[in-house]
């Protein structure tokens, strides 16, 4: 939890919080909670299906990306990886959010 609170804070050195929360932890978070979401509307559970698939996946998006974020603020290195890691980490949490 307290990675968690690190990573809202953009606390952690911006590779970890791209490459380990938005990418790594993002895609395996949506892709359980997509699968789940499946299982439920196949069995009619319409109400779970919708908290699994968005009452999960999107608060944790929302997380990694303002996460990743504020890491890019704090970054020393070259202004231009700070704006790549935020404009990829947007289109991804958009992408995932979205399927």
């Amino acid at each position: 939890m307290t990675n968690l609170v690190a990573l809202w804070r953009g606390e952690l050195p911006l590779r970890d919080a791209f490459w380990t929360w938005a990418v790594t932890v993002g895609l395996l978070v949506n892709v359980v909670t997509s699968v789940l979401f499946l299982i439920l509307i196949m069995q009619d559970l319409a109400l779970a299906a919708l908290f699994i698939g968005y009452g999960v996946s999107l608060p944790y998006n929302v997380v990694a990306t303002v996460g990743v974020w504020r890491a890019a603020v704090r970054y020393d290195g070259p202004a231009i990886h700070g704006d790549l890691a935020r404009g990829a980490t947007v289109l991804l949490m958009a992408a995932l959010s979205l399927t």
